[in-house]
């Protein structure tokens, strides 16, 4: 069941390989917005046949969106292209953060390592394009991190959760070996 896992986190990877194109690139980031929660849905409902797995997604991914249009709605901050006011905090960041941590606490590190590469390039994408801020990636990140953390039980395993202060930035890992 994990094999399959990871060959559609390895699918994902290949088929949205980007051109350099700026809209190439912005779709790409777009597809894999999209992409990546979609896998840790399957993942849940059709590999694991893991309904507390799909509940703790939903409501991750929920409370990251909730919180993400709520400060969007409250901070008026402009996108870099002038397209809008709606540029604090990343709502792509969020979602794909979100899902990358549900994957890693529920599935462990060999499963969040690629995820986190992927929501991680999906911020990039969106600072490529001109349509965020760094600082609204790192909010919209810290965001999804944040409740995918909190509303996913941690694999049977390793433990990964991103620590950061305001002197101190890393990684905390447990688990049994």
């Amino acid at each position: 069941m994990r094999k399959i896992l990871q060959v559609i986190i390895v699918t994902v990877l290949l088929v949205t390989l980007p051109s350099q194109a700026k809209e190439s690139l912005e779709q790409s980031g777009d597809v894999l917005h999209l992409l990546l929660p979609a896998t840790a849905l399957a993942s849940t409902l059709i590999v694991e046949d893991d309904y507390q797995g799909t509940w703790q997604l939903v409501q991750s991914g929920v409370a990251s969106r909730l919180v993400v249009e709520v400060l969007k709605y409250s901070i008026e901050k402009d996108r870099p292209d002038g397209s809008g006011d709606d540029s604090f905090p990343s709502g792509h960041s969020a979602d794909t953060f979100a899902a990358a941590t549900f994957i890693n606490q529920r599935y462990g590190w060999q499963y969040g390592v690629p995820s986190f590469a992927v929501a991680s390039y999906v911020a990039y994408t969106r600072v490529a394009s001109d349509q965020h801020h760094v600082e609204d990636l790192m909010a919209g990140a810290a965001i999804g991190i944040l409740a995918g953390w909190y509303f996913t039980d941690p694999y049977k395993g390793i433990s990964i959760v991103p620590i950061a202060s305001s002197d101190t930035y890393g990684v905390y890992i447990s688990g049994r070996f």
